[in-house]
């Protein structure tokens, strides 16, 4: 059966990121770090590549070095059933990182993610085109987005 997963490269992190998902994902854990051996090409027992799961989901990543690092090209989206949800990933992930607009961020190792609470996707479609702009206004206007401000926005415009 063919699959697809992300392969993450990171400087010379990819063990300290690992460690730091899992810590915030349920259901996560480190499957497996391979460290160079005296074939090298890096120091002997550095870690050269791994490979870990969040939530289910299977990740690997290598220590590549500083040729290629994270951009806003590639981001993860975590879709969220409410507000309380929201806030732990969005203060987890941002710890020690950088916060965006519209509900991205970029964590401590430059990984940028998303996210974004059920919510804003079903406002966003709501049939009334109305009330879908007045919430997609209102999240362009956020950094982290507020489930209430959103409700907020599209009720006062339908």
């Amino acid at each position: 059966m063919t699959s697809i997963s992300a392969c993450l490269w990171f400087d010379d992190q990819l063990e300290e990121a690992a460690a730091f998902y899992t810590s915030i994902f349920p259901n996560s854990s480190i499957e497996h770090l391979t460290r160079h051996g005296d074939a090298g090409p890096g120091e002997k027992g550095t870690v050269m590549a791994g490979e870990f799961t969040l939530d289910g989901t299977t990740f690997h990543g290598i220590n590549g070095g500083p040729s290629f690092p994270f951009t806003e090209a590639v981001s993860f989206t975590i879709t969220c059933r409410d507000q309380s949800e929201v806030d732990y990933y969005w203060h987890s992930l941002a710890d020690g990182g950088q916060e965006s607009v519209c509900g991205w961020l970029k964590d401590r190792f430059g990984l940028s993610w998303q996210i974004v609470p059920t919510r804003f996707y079903e406002l966003a479609t709501d049939p009334d085109p109305a009330r879908a702009d007045a919430a997609t206004r209102a999240m362009l206007g956020m950094t982290r987005i507020v489930v209430a401000e959103l409700e907020a926005a599209a009720d006062a415009a339908g």
